[in-house]
């Protein structure tokens, strides 16, 4: 966290989050997969992806590209978003402006096994005579009739490391330059951690496109040239003479039957057009 100084001098307490680039990876739809999402990856890596992860970056991107966070987005049905982002687009924090009201998803802080007072609040016991071992005790959990303890009962357990979300941040700032966002307030989660933001309304994303790797076309491989080829071989290797011969003889039949196949066809084009 930091702070930054408005025109008018009041200081405002804000979050510095890195935010972007972003990379479209997969597009899901309702034909194909039931529903509408958009698979979007962050942060690129050098530990290098597992073969599934690594194959579906291979389809989109030039290189050999890892990235440590993939998340998907689920959107309705009838969200413009789906048409306008494709695979391989880039979306950087430009499709953001200053002021926007978004909603921040992270996970807090895990602080282990904590009691009562830390994690939920209660004061404790009396500190006076008597009281020995029992300041911060939970003290009683139920009457006797039930025989069990009801649920919901506020006691000591595992805090933190949950989903959070706030919402009705603001975007005081944008460091384009950088994919810099400086939202108001605290965020959840610790430094280095990862957020999803979620701003509503329609806007056009900033999209650069990668350019996907061409495939090398095959050219089509002449036999002729090749059957000559390897009889070239054969007598520049001082092969004996029936090698060759029998090389030979075996390209003569190939094209005698070639020229036999073009004549039955030309025969039976001229017999349909009769």
């Amino acid at each position: 966290m930091t702070q930054i100084f408005k025109e008018d001098g009041t200081i405002v307490p804000v979050t510095r989050i890195i935010a972007g680039p972003c990379f479209v990876t997969d597009k899901k739809t309702v034909e194909k997969d039931g529903y509408v999402a958009i698979q979007v990856c962050f942060q690129e890596k050098r530990k290098k992806a597992n073969k599934a992860v690594a194959g579906k970056f291979k389809k989109v991107f030039k290189n050999d590209n890892n990235f440590q966070t993939v998340k998907e987005f689920r959107l309705d049905s009838d969200d413009k978003m789906a048409e306008k982002l494709n695979l391989g687009d880039k979306v950087t924090v430009e499709a953001l402006s200053e002021g926007d009201i978004v909603d921040v998803q992270g996970v807090s802080k895990g602080k282990g096994f904590q009691g009562v007072v830390k994690r939920h609040g209660f004061h404790g016991g009396n500190k006076s005579h008597g009281n020995k071992d029992q300041l911060r005790m939970p003290g009683s959990i139920g009457a006797t009739g039930p025989a069990h303890v009801l649920k919901g009962m506020k006691m000591g357990g595992h805090m933190g490391n949950q989903g959070v979300t706030l919402k009705n941040l603001e975007i005081v700032k944008i460091v384009p330059e950088e994919n810099v966002l400086y939202i108001t307030g605290a965020v959840p989660g610790a430094r280095n951690g990862f957020l999803f933001l979620r701003a509503e309304g329609e806007f056009e994303p900033s999209v650069d496109k990668i350019e996907e790797p061409k495939k090398e076309e095959k050219q089509p491989v002449d036999e002729k040239k090749k059957e000559k080829a390897n009889v070239e071989a054969l007598k520049a290797e001082d092969k004996p003479t029936e090698e060759v011969k029998l090389e030979e003889k075996k390209v003569e039949e190939k094209a005698e039957k070639k020229k036999e196949e073009v004549k039955d066809q030309k025969i039976d084009q001229s017999k349909e057009n009769k």
